[in-house]
């Protein structure tokens, strides 16, 4: 699966890009800004989003679009989860930083589960 990494901090963006590798996924990114997420958004599957990025936009206006025109599945990576209250439709986990391997790796798990449920419902034969 194509994980794109959508964070501002590097040390954060190479952890994250480090466990999603170790987890057997290949990385996209990392990225800090909208308008390169955008940019990556065709070649991922699902992305690892911060809140607060450094274009100061919005980490949750940046995952309604990729949801919506990108089919890209989200996963909140953020030091601030209240921000996100109740999730936002179509993300599939909010994660509080600090954040743990295991965490990081059960959220992508549950992603790739689903996208290939979904793929499997959806095929042509």
């Amino acid at each position: 699966m194509n994980v794109m990494i959508v964070e501002d901090e590097g040390l954060v963006a190479m952890e994250l890009e480090r466990i999603a590798q170790d987890a057997g996924h290949q990385t996209v990114g990392p990225v800090s800004t909208t308008e390169q997420a955008l940019a990556y958004a065709p070649k991922s599957d699902v992305a690892l989003v911060d809140l607060s990025l450094a274009d100061g936009a919005s980490g949750a206006q940046l995952a309604r679009r990729l949801i919506d025109r990108y089919g890209v599945d989200v996963i909140f990576v953020t030091g601030s989860p209240e921000s996100v209250g109740n999730g936002i439709e179509g993300a599939l986990d909010v994660i509080a930083k600090p954040f743990t391997d295991e965490r990081i790796t059960r959220a992508l798990a549950r992603a790739q589960s689903l996208r290939r449920d979904y793929e499997g419902r959806n095929a042509v034969f």
